[in-house]
């Protein structure tokens, strides 16, 4: 059990460092998916004012964002409020499962990372897309473990990947309301408590 994570995002990546990391982040949150217990999805989490269902909620809802924006090309405004609201339905594990499946599948097609995306701040390059929902994934699997109570490592390549992603930037993620005020992390904290303190998360 513990390989297959690994093994799914090395072959979705299909060489690519961003897909391998993007397909690591989505075996890691659907781990912590499938460890959620019947009686936890009204838990709080981490993140201000969402329960456990809320927050796979939001990451399903992004990841169903992806192929109709990578593999069809539309707009948001084309999209329409399609995505909004709760749409785990009465299978959320299930929902998840499938939602993950469509990003990846939409990241993985050829060329899919030398096309733009139109966002809603304007048009993005794929591959920048892919880079944000892979750290989402990462920094909101560690939020679904704290939760549920499972564990909270995010593996050190991601991890890695994810730093180096967000600290140009980290304080424009704050203003854009995607993540808290970064925190100062204790003396002597390793690459993952960094990552967490600079997105407003004490580990």
């Amino acid at each position: 059990m513990t390989d297959k994570p690994t093994n799914m995002a090395e072959r979705s990546g299909r060489g690519n460092p961003l897909l391998a990391r993007h397909g690591e982040a989505l075996d890691l949150f659907t781990e912590r998916v499938h460890a959620i217990r019947p009686d936890q999805w009204d838990e709080p989490t981490p993140c201000s004012e969402w329960t456990v269902r809320d927050l796979v909620n939001h990451l399903a809802v992004e990841q169903m964002w992806v192929p109709p924006l990578v593999r069809e090309g539309r707009t948001i405004a084309e999209q329409g409020d399609s995505l909004e609201g709760d749409l785990l339905g009465d299978d959320p594990v299930a929902a998840w499962d499938e939602a993950a499946t469509a990003a990846r599948e939409a990241f993985t097609a050829p060329g899919a990372l030398e096309r733009t995306v139109e966002l809603s701040f304007g048009e993005t390059p794929a591959a920048e897309y892919c880079a944000e929902i892979t750290i989402d994934a990462a920094v909101h699997a560690w939020d679904l473990a704290r939760a549920i109570g499972a564990d909270e490592r995010i593996p050190k390549p991601l991890v890695d990947f994810s730093v180096r992603a967000v600290a140009p930037y980290a304080a424009e993620l704050e203003k854009s309301g995607m993540f808290a005020a970064a925190v100062e992390p204790p003396s002597g904290a390793d690459a993952q408590t960094r990552l967490l303190a600079l997105l407003g998360r004490e580990a």
